[in-house]
């Protein structure tokens, strides 16, 4: 009989699944929608309650001699300079703990003080004339040369986790209703820069994390506005006719991912950036999860091809990262929405037992998601 190749692959992946993932049979206690709030219960407040002493620090407090914007736009060096300004990456990096965290601790606690001080880093980075961050990364990662790099918009990644805490805050009476126009208004112009920036288009298209990240900026972004689909609607279009085509491959791996330094981490790191998009994509109609290509690439691929390898990092079967490899996998959201969105509670047991944080400020950069409650439930007053 004549086998084609969407066959072939549809068969390889049963056998991939049967043979190298544990039996779906829940065990006792398995769940594929653990409660998270449960879970990260102490976690959340005590990161929370360590933020509720640090007052915001936009970029306006962190001037760089060497840039050539203005003390708001956001400036970054790439590591071919001398001594590398990196205190904006810093930052940004920071408030995507901080807002989160906060924001969590109040889904949890209706503690006002947690979504007031939250709020306080909103005003400072994205409300305020004389603080607030302009909304684009024209900047970034400004190489030797004078040229900013496609690059350095993965800079700003962690962006998306902030704009996913906006919706939970705005049920507290911190976030007036003006305040919450103007953060979205800044959100709503920094997706517009991503979609028509020269500089964000070639991130954009990028074969790797770096379109991936693009892709997951832009979904937070537009989530914003529920009440225009135009823009999600857009970047579905996009996951479907192009993400899947360019990064996956009909055995689940990301090839481009292999043939960096860290390739275990990149690949963990894609992972995750296209889970958090396919989240943000999904809607109650629609799921883009589910989506897949004639001859094979899709999510339910790559998670599972990589889940044997988050579950036994020893059995990664290509070259071992160049740095850190041996503090992976960490605990990686995508395990925790493919588990809601495939009905494998493998994935979500799995999630449970992994470090949900990491002190390796290089690893935490590729770290997307540190508050997955926000993700998996809705803001309700």
């Amino acid at each position: 009989m004549h086998t084609t190749r969407r066959h072939f692959c549809s068969t390889a992946a049963a056998f991939f699944l049967t043979t190298q993932l544990p039996a779906q049979t829940p065990s006792t206690g398995s769940s594929t929608r653990p409660n998270v709030a449960a879970l990260d219960h102490d976690r959340i407040l005590a990161a929370a309650d360590h933020y509720l002493t640090q007052p915001p620090a936009p970029l306006t407090t962190l001037p760089s001699p060497d840039s050539p914007g203005t003390p708001q736009d956001y400036f970054s060096q790439s590591t071919d300079s001398p001594a590398p300004f990196t205190a904006h990456r810093d930052a940004l990096l920071s408030l995507a703990h901080i807002v989160p965290a906060l924001a969590s601790a109040w889904v949890i606690t209706k503690d006002e003080r947690y979504a007031q001080h939250a709020v306080a880093h909103l005003q400072a980075w994205f409300v305020s004339p004389e603080t607030s961050m302009t909304p684009s990364l024209e900047y970034a990662q400004v190489a030797a040369s004078g040229k900013a790099r496609p690059e350095g918009v993965i800079e700003a990644v962690h962006l998306a986790e902030v704009a996913q805490s906006i919706p939970f805050l705005s049920t507290s009476e911190a976030l007036t209703e003006p305040t919450l126009d103007a953060v979205t208004k800044w959100f709503t112009s920094y997706l517009e820069w991503l979609n028509t920036s020269r500089t964000a288009g070639l991130a954009r298209d990028m074969r790797d994390h770096n379109g991936s990240s693009w892709l997951l900026q832009a979904a937070a972004c537009a989530h914003l506005n529920l009440k225009d689909d135009r823009a999600l609607t857009a970047l579905r279009h996009q996951f479907k006719a192009s993400t899947i085509r360019a990064q996956i491959t009909y055995d689940g791996t990301f090839p481009r991912e292999l043939t960096t330094p860290n390739p275990y981490r990149n690949s963990l790191f894609n992972l995750d950036l296209l889970a958090g998009a396919c989240e943000l994509l999904t809607t109650r109609f629609e799921t883009v999860w589910d989506y897949e290509l004639q001859d094979g690439p899709s999510m339910r691929i790559v998670l599972a091809r990589l889940f044997p390898y988050i579950a036994r990092r020893g059995s990664w079967p290509y070259k071992a990262d160049a740095a850190f490899f041996n503090e992976l996998p960490l605990r990686r959201p995508a395990l925790l929405f493919a588990a809601r969105a495939y009905n494998r509670p493998e994935y979500a047991d799995l999630w449970k037992t992994l470090p949900p944080d990491t002190d390796n400020p290089e690893l935490d950069r590729t770290f997307p998601i540190r508050q997955p409650l926000l993700w998996v439930t809705r803001p309700r007053p």
